[in-house]
């Protein structure tokens, strides 16, 4: 299935790559970002297997890092609206299109 971010996307994964630059190394900053992209695939293999949040949103947990993804599925595409840590507030981001 077809993914689109959301423009603000990009910017949420550049400040958190940047931050596990600062405090440890590329290297966690690449383990990072594997992870989401490892993320990002199962959601376009199977939208449907993850579970509905507020609303039209569902949620993908990633595996190693505290972070999800809120998107919404579409008959032709996924829409990746907000990267979010797990301590954030559960709205953030929930006014995204």
């Amino acid at each position: 299935m077809k993914i689109v971010f959301h423009p603000l996307v990009f910017t949420e994964i550049d400040a958190i790559m940047t931050y596990y630059e600062e405090i440890a190394e590329f290297a966690l900053a690449d383990r990072f970002f594997e992870d989401f992209s490892q993320t990002v695939r199962r959601v376009s293999e199977n939208p449907q297997s993850f579970s509905n949040r507020a609303g039209d949103f569902r949620r993908a947990n990633l595996r190693r890092f505290p972070f999800n993804l809120l998107f919404r599925d579409f008959p032709d595409h996924v829409r990746v609206l907000v990267l979010r840590h797990h301590s954030r507030n559960p709205k953030y981001g929930q006014e995204r299109t």
